[in-house]
């Protein structure tokens, strides 16, 4: 994998943020390069959802420094993180199911023409973007409740992808879906690389993780836990990293056996 540039598109400097008394995230470091996929794994609680919500403008940090491009950026807000490129897809997806897969993916950005809603450009647009990530559906005029699982999350992916985003995050993309439906939102994860983004992956399954992501980085009780590279890292290293097993279980009972051993 090449780098487009040495310097990454996005990058968290020593991210805090707090809720109250609880410390969500703290000192947290990231940063994601044009044409990479970073893998974003952790326990339940570790502070993936904070983290990524940090990103997209939901929850503004408390300390530290957001780059975007070499230069320190605010997002307090949602729009703050769209204005500059990044795209987020949560689990939840928010698609509106009566509607067809062309008024979802321009809802709220409509294309218009002379004041009025220009559908014609509308559905070759979505037809062009869909045919470009190689997306398969049946047709874009298809309610989006007649589609698969695997199928609406694609569609979901391709609506973030209508602003042309430079980053985009993804929540758990394949959590609820079947072998070939995982597949195919895999296939398109690794188009947007090819596409030269830098696209975020939040995932439970090691196994989607391993097929497309070039880094994985560890959060650990709202702390960074280490950042792996896919290819030359085992299973188990990211496992004792994730369960923190890195620092105690494992190595007392490394140092355990070996005094045994003497």
């Amino acid at each position: 994998m090449i780098h487009v540039s040495a310097t990454p598109v996005l990058a968290l400097r020593g991210v805090s943020k707090r809720f109250g008394a609880v410390q969500a995230l703290t000192d947290v470091e990231l940063e994601i390069h044009p044409g990479e996929v970073v893998a974003l794994v952790g326990d339940n609680g570790a502070g993936k959802s904070t983290l990524v919500k940090t990103i997209a403008g939901v929850h503004p940090i408390d300390e530290g420094v957001i780059e975007w491009k070499g230069r320190k950026v605010r997002i307090d807000k949602p729009h703050d993180s769209q204005d500059l490129g990044i795209a987020t897809v949560y689990q939840d997806l928010a698609l509106c199911d009566n509607l067809d897969v062309v008024a979802n993916l321009f809802l709220g950005s409509e294309l218009r023409r002379a004041g009025v809603i220009n559908e014609v450009a509308m559905e070759k647009r979505a037809q062009q973007l869909l045919d470009t990530l190689s997306i398969r559906i049946p047709s874009v005029r298809i309610p989006v409740a007649s589609l698969s699982g695997g199928q609406r999350q694609v569609v979901a992916i391709a609506r973030a992808l209508v602003g042309d985003p430079e980053v985009v995050i993804l929540d758990e993309p394949t959590a609820a879906l079947g072998v070939e439906q995982t597949a195919q939102v895999l296939d398109l994860v690794e188009r947007l690389r090819e596409r030269g983004l830098g696209v975020i992956l939040i995932s439970h399954n090691m196994a989607d993780v391993k097929a497309v992501a070039d880094q994985v980085a560890v959060l650990r009780l709202g702390r960074n836990n280490g950042v792996f590279p896919v290819r030359t890292t085992s299973h188990e290293q990211i496992i004792a990293a994730i369960t923190g097993a890195t620092d105690n279980a494992v190595t007392r009972r490394q140092a355990r056996t070996t005094e045994a051993g003497r």
